[in-house]
């Protein structure tokens, strides 16, 4: 042995300070990459942007928050979606009738096209939607910390959505929603964890916000600030908070300042119908019910019984084709002939209404059909095998027989002055 500093260890520079050899430096966790972290106060937010059908994800939810140990662990859940994910509320428990009553229909297609083609995404990668937010609770939940469900309403989100798109706009979002549940693209673990990356979100977003800016705010931007309040307010050092991918940049800029609950307030109300919104479905009934008596005073008499048949004929069995073609029960189809020109003229109900409560009753969903819904209507052909399906359609087919046989009626209505 020698003491000769020529001959000591050759990752040892002259000047002596020691370098770790390259096998023995440690690369930081995969999941860094999907982590953005925000100081402030003394407190340290923890933001993982997820996908939610990746089962990279789901892992790197677990191994974030058990290497984190946070106070809290937050996730991108409301009350509704999170029971329905732990499986405390299912669709065994609907009750269509009342759903139907209570003129909710159109909110549950909504969540239930969502919700197929959420699962037709994930089958592709294997994973449930929703799979991290489920493993952020149950890791939480084995280390004794406290889950906050951080996001703002489903209901009071779709509504907003709904609402403060202009009116103009709504038969381009209802379209968008309605070939959702006709998709069948499939997506790889690769193609999710390149979505994850800031630049293409950003694309994504901006192109949005392009094709419907008011659908970008209130499912994107307005949910940032919401559940960085609610982040914001969620007691602890060190939170933990499992976000979308989508969101976590919006809520870390959030989070760089204390947020003024007065600017939340506003965005966690589902807003009034606006004066237009309200007077449209009576303007066209108006001018159908004027036309007609203006007729009866000082119009033909043969144009009249030709009108009055045009618009009883146009509305009936074009509504009636329409519960065909959702192969309703034939008393739904006889219901949808008689009842669409009379509804046509009433803004209070629709035809649609009116064909799916008779579905409902003459062919009532069994328990199988509750049971397997959700995975039915990931196929096309499943929305007339499944009788939830079969309602839902017979709503939507006999609503837009009604609604071009109306109009198809002007022709000869017109006639009449």
């Amino acid at each position: 042995m020698t003491n000769d500093p020529h001959d000591s260890d050759a990752d040892t520079p002259p000047g002596g300070d020691f370098v770790v050899p390259e096998e023995d430096k440690q690369e930081p966790p995969k999941w860094e990459k999907d982590v953005v972290r925000v100081e402030r106060n003394g407190r340290e937010f923890v933001l993982v942007g997820t996908a939610h059908i990746s089962q990279e994800s789901v892992d790197a939810v677990r191994e974030v928050i058990r290497h984190e140990d946070p106070d809290r662990v937050c996730v991108e859940l409301d009350e509704e979606r999170y029971r329905a994910l732990r499986r405390e509320q299912k669709f065994e428990d609907l009750d269509l009738l009342q759903v139907i009553k209570e003129g909710k229909l159109t909110f549950l297609l909504a969540r239930l096209a969502l919700t197929a083609f959420q699962k037709r995404m994930g089958d592709s990668t294997g994973v449930t939607p929703g799979a991290e937010m489920a493993a952020a609770a149950d890791t939480a939940e084995e280390m004794g910390v406290p889950v906050v469900l951080a996001d703002r309403n489903i209901r009071t989100t779709l509504l907003r959505a709904w609402r403060l798109t202009p009116w103009y706009r709504r038969a381009e979002l209802a379209a968008m929603l309605f070939l959702s549940l006709f998709q069948t693209e499939e997506v790889s673990e690769q193609d999710l964890s390149d979505l994850k990356q800031g630049d293409m979100i950003s694309e994504i977003l901006d192109e949005l916000a392009d094709v419907m800016p008011e659908l970008k705010e209130v499912l994107v931007d307005e949910r940032d600030l919401y559940m960085a309040k609610s982040i914001q307010d969620t007691p602890g050092d060190k939170v933990v908070a499992i976000v979308g991918a989508a969101h976590r940049e919006g809520i870390a800029r959030w989070l760089e300042h204390d947020i003024d609950p007065d600017i939340v307030e506003p965005i966690d109300v589902v807003p009034e119908k606006s004066t237009l919104s309200e007077l449209i479905p009576w303007i066209l009934p108006a001018i159908v019910i004027g036309l007609f008596a203006y007729g009866f005073m000082y119009g033909d008499t043969q144009q009249l019984q030709t009108a009055a048949t045009a618009w009883v004929l146009a509305n009936g069995i074009l509504s009636a084709v329409g519960a065909i073609a959702a192969l309703a029960h034939p008393v739904t189809v006889i219901v949808a002939f008689v009842a669409a020109p009379l509804t046509s003229l009433n803004p209070t109900i629709g035809a649609g209404m009116v064909t799916a409560f008779t579905q409902t009753v003459v062919a009532a969903p069994k328990v199988r059909d509750l049971h397997t819904i959700g995975e039915d209507l990931t196929e096309w052909t499943g929305w007339w095998t499944n009788r939830v399906g079969r309602v839902l359609l017979v709503f939507i087919f006999s609503s837009a027989g009604s609604a071009i046989g109306t109009f198809l009626a002007f022709g000869w209505l017109k006639n009449l002055l």
